[in-house]
């Protein structure tokens, strides 16, 4: 390719795909805790939507897995012997610990990581820095192993430059770029690096949610935009709005979404709305070739589309993909098509005079279930063409790696799994066995635990 473009990284879910029910404050995730997952359906599920994106002529690559169940976790906590007797001792002694380290939620990689390219960047390389995720112990123990997948695909140390997690505290809470986004006019361009957060650690007296966490933190995104060097003048900060986080707006990308010179927000998405969308415009506007008129904020108000029906589906946990450079599509999940009143909206939109001209439907309903839609399975990365061809080009999907994943699918997933499979460790060598072969199929070296022994 001959110009900068956006390619997105989609998480592959993991054999151990489950509904644990883990995530407080993810109204979808606690509403389907111990019902039976089908770990092999919701992976193609997700294979599909990145063969289509592929297919529509979007750069789009494949994040791995992750080792699960996590045993040598579940051995720092005291549970000891073989693999078998380990995940025995933690099932009859600690079921929901077992549960957090069997956890598939690396599928979900909007929280993966914060990623800023170079073009935002003083050294010129393109950042990556793994998201903590301190506010879940099941994700806290995810950022090492992220940022070995992440350093085995952007290896060039010419191009890429990939800072350690935040301290694993929640006074630096981080949730990688879930809370994250990016604004300008082309990729190429120097951008507006926009970041959304729940609370300041170090001021009590600021407000906070009252019923759920807020799992972003003011001082993480200051220090992520330290370690990124990045142009504070061309940097944003905003803070969540309490209220809907106390609604089940546990990230940002479940209320608002971003891309290029358009925001699509709700209107209760911030504190200090109308602040924020001031600021955005003005830094935008910084750039010589942008205007506070080539900035579009598209606001659905509460009176159209409540917080709780946005909630449920899923209408901004969205993907807006630039299809030509003026024209989006927005991908939404099937949910937005059986809600009468999201799908008249979304009729509306696209009929609207913004860059939103199409809707693409997929059907996600594994995730979904476990509350990620299409914008939390997939990480964005900016990337110039020398930065793309020194990207690992066996993680970027094409027709014969669609073909070569879902058959690995197929031979390892299993179709059925419920909370007490956990302790099968049947499963662990099945996980174990699926992932060295993985790594084989995406060149990713030995990037996990049970390979380095």
């Amino acid at each position: 390719m001959s110009k900068t473009v956006e390619a997105n990284f989609d998480g592959l879910v993991g054999p151990t795909h489950n509904y644990a029910g883990l995530s407080l404050g993810n109204i979808a995730s606690t509403s389907n805790q111990s019902a039976p997952s089908n770990p092999k359906q919701a992976a193609l599920q997700g294979l599909a939507k990145m063969k289509a994106l592929h297919d529509m002529g979007l750069v789009q690559g494949v994040l791995a897995p992750h080792e699960r169940p996590d045993v040598y976790t579940l051995r720092k906590l005291g549970f000891n012997g073989s693999d078998a007797q380990v995940l025995a001792q933690a099932s009859r002694q600690a079921p929901k610990i077992l549960a957090a380290c069997s956890s598939a939620s690396t599928m979900w990689t909007a929280n993966a990581a914060t990623v800023s390219p170079s073009s935002d960047t003083t050294s010129g390389t393109v950042h990556f820095t793994p998201a903590n995720l301190c506010s879940k112990f099941h994700r806290s123990i995810e950022h090492e192993t992220t940022g070995n997948i992440l350093r085995a695909i952007f290896s060039s140390q010419d191009h890429f430059t990939h800072h350690s997690a935040l301290p694993n505290t929640s006074h630096f809470g981080d949730e990688g770029a879930a809370n994250h986004t990016r604004f300008c006019q082309n990729y190429g361009d120097a951008g507006i690096e926009f970041f959304v957060f729940g609370q300041y650690s170090f001021d009590d007296s600021q407000p906070a949610p009252k019923k759920f966490p807020a799992r972003q933190t003011m001082e993480a995104s200051q220090a992520i935009t330290r370690n990124h060097q990045l142009n504070t003048s061309r940097t944003v900060f905003a803070q969540q709005n309490p209220e809907v986080i106390d609604q089940g707006v546990f990230h940002n990308d479940v209320i608002a979404v971003g891309n290029r010179n358009v925001l699509f927000c709700h209107e209760k998405a911030f504190l200090n709305q109308a602040q924020v969308y001031n600021d955005l415009r003005a830094a935008y506007s910084l750039e010589p070739m942008n205007s506070h008129d080539d900035f579009y904020i598209i606001e659905v108000p509460e009176s159209q589309i409540r917080v709780e029906t946005a909630v449920k589906s899923y209408l901004f946990n969205s993907q807006l993909l630039s299809t030509s450079d003026k024209d989006m599509t927005i991908v939404v999940p099937s949910d937005c098509q059986s809600d009468r009143q999201v799908a008249i909206y979304l009729e509306e939109l696209v009929a609207a005079d913004n860059p939103i001209n199409d809707v693409k439907v997929f059907d996600l309903r594994q995730s979904m279930n476990n509350g990620g839609g299409p914008a939390c399975l997939r990480l964005r990365v900016v990337l110039t063409p020398e930065e793309l061809t020194a990207t690992n080009q066996a993680c970027l999907m094409n027709d014969t790696l669609y073909t070569t994943l879902c058959e690995w699918v197929e031979k390892h997933y299993r179709d059925r799994l419920t909370e007490a499979d956990l302790a099968d460790p049947n499963l662990l060598v099945e996980s174990r066995t699926a992932l060295d072969e993985l790594t084989r199929i995406l060149k990713l070296g030995s990037v996990y635990q049970f390979q380095q022994r």
